[in-house]
């Protein structure tokens, strides 16, 4: 067992800084590089990505990060983890076994977690007597079943601990949580048991600490972000890891942002509801145990974490075409911005029931004014307002039409307008995210090995 480990966060979504991990794998010693990818609406994305093309449904930026780290990887002996499969975990695969040819290596071992997608199962398994009720409203899956496009269960650390046992120093996923990519290798390495719930819930919390990348290092700070230094070259957060369930937040010397008690403990927070309940499918954290001490030099202490015993069912985050939606937008300046944009999205919305186009949401917004506070924005008179309205309706004719009616407002509408690119508005398809449980015993995570 070794006394401790280094687990670098390179990733917090798909789009994330293209350097972070390149910085973390090249300043400083680390033994785990995690990288998260996947956000709910991105498994009904990579899905339909894959029905178009099926060597396609996986992040292809993470291919091009492995091509540009790989050499540091091998030589270092750094183990990289993701969720970057997406629904073709495969194929990831073997465009990284395509890269590591390119780079001349050879006994590279890539583990392939499996499983988590269930779309190709809904059927059998609502027939078997699993209605898949949604969390929020109760609805049965079967509701939407002809407009589903993805179904994926939030798997939990335990097929990733299988593939590094295995040997593998990659292991692709698909929808496993954002937490088990960072406690899985604490389990491996330290050798806990998976009813060792306070642990487990160690390994939970810094998970939620690294997953969202520079977030926990200053990113988009709350607090006193003025007073951060170096932002453009933010280092992301490593977990400094011990066998008894304690750790260190910390960060490569020398790179911008900070780790401090503010900017951890505000990661804290993120996307979370009950504190006393954070529910993963490896355990219950409760986040109300949490103790920090802030050792300075950008390292903060973690501990007294406790932890309760697993549910017996997986989240499934599935998907569903709901309609078709357009946004439009046109800038309007002074004098008089904003009452000219209001009069303008009046004279809209007066020819769209002209035209007897019936839509179930039409939302505007005077960004510059009132997009981020709504009916709390103070009265101003800003020099300029873009009027962006969009509408959504099952109706794909009523929202097409719409996306005609927005640039004749250029000619026969309030003076002052600019701003209008792009041509007009398209629908797009609307995708509804469906919530739901399913017990753990009816999905099995499958794990095989790819070498070079």
């Amino acid at each position: 067992m070794k006394d401790s480990i280094r687990i670098a966060s390179g990733q917090g979504f798909w789009g994330d800084l293209l350097t972070a991990p390149l910085v973390q794998v090249r300043r400083g010693p680390v033994d785990y590089l995690v990288m998260d990818y996947l956000a709910e609406v991105t498994m009904s994305i990579l899905q339909k990505q894959k029905l178009r093309n099926p060597t396609w449904g996986y992040a292809r930026d993470f291919v091009e990060t492995v091509d540009a780290i790989i050499e540091d990887v091998v030589s270092r002996g750094i183990r990289v983890i993701t969720n970057a499969g997406g629904v073709n975990p495969r194929a990831a695969a073997e465009a990284v076994l395509e890269v590591a040819r390119k780079h001349g290596i050879s006994g590279l071992r890539i583990g392939i977690v499996t499983g988590d997608d269930i779309l190709p199962r809904i059927d059998e398994l609502l027939a078997a007597g699993h209605p898949m009720l949604h969390l929020d409203t109760g609805v049965p899956l079967a509701s939407v079943r002809d407009r589903l496009l993805s179904a994926n269960v939030y798997l939990g650390a335990g097929p990733v601990v299988e593939a590094l046992t295995r040997g593998a120093q990659v292991v692709i996923t698909g929808r496993v949580t954002d937490t088990g990519l960072t406690l899985a290798p604490m389990i491996y390495e330290f050798g806990w048991a998976w009813d060792d719930w306070h642990k487990l819930a160690a390994g939970v919390v810094a998970g939620h600490i690294n997953e969202c990348g520079g977030q926990a290092t200053g990113g988009n700070f709350l607090g006193a972000w003025q007073q951060l230094p170096n932002l453009a070259e933010i280092g992301f957060p490593i977990i400094e890891a011990y066998p008894d369930g304690t750790f260190v937040v910390t960060k490569h010397d020398g790179t911008g942002g900070a780790v401090t008690r503010e900017t951890v403990s505000e990661q804290l927070l993120y996307e979370i509801g009950n504190p006393r309940e954070y529910i993963t499918p490896d355990c219950i954290a409760d986040f109300t145990t949490i103790h920090l001490r802030d050792e300075g030099n950008d390292r903060v202490a973690v501990f007294g974490i406790e932890g309760r015993p697993a549910t017996s069912t997986y989240k499934v985050s599935a998907s569903y075409a709901d309609g078709y939606t357009a946004v439009g937008t046109l800038v309007y300046s002074a004098p008089k911005a904003l009452e000219r944009a209001q009069a303008a999205d009046a004279i809209l919305r007066r020819r769209l029931e002209l035209l007897g186009l019936e839509f179930e949401e039409i939302h505007t917004e005077f960004v510059g004014y009132n997009a981020c506070h709504g009916p709390l924005a103070p009265p101003v008179d800003p020099p300029e307002v873009m009027l962006r309205i969009g509408v959504r309706s099952h109706d794909y004719a009523a929202v097409e039409r719409f996306g005609k009616e927005l640039a004749p407002l250029i000619l026969t509408g309030p003076p002052g307008v600019t701003g209008f690119s792009g041509g007009r508005p398209k629908p797009s398809e609307v995708v509804a995210y469906f919530p739901t449980l399913i017990p753990k015993d009816v999905v099995t995570p499958e794990v095989s090995i790819l070498e070079l």
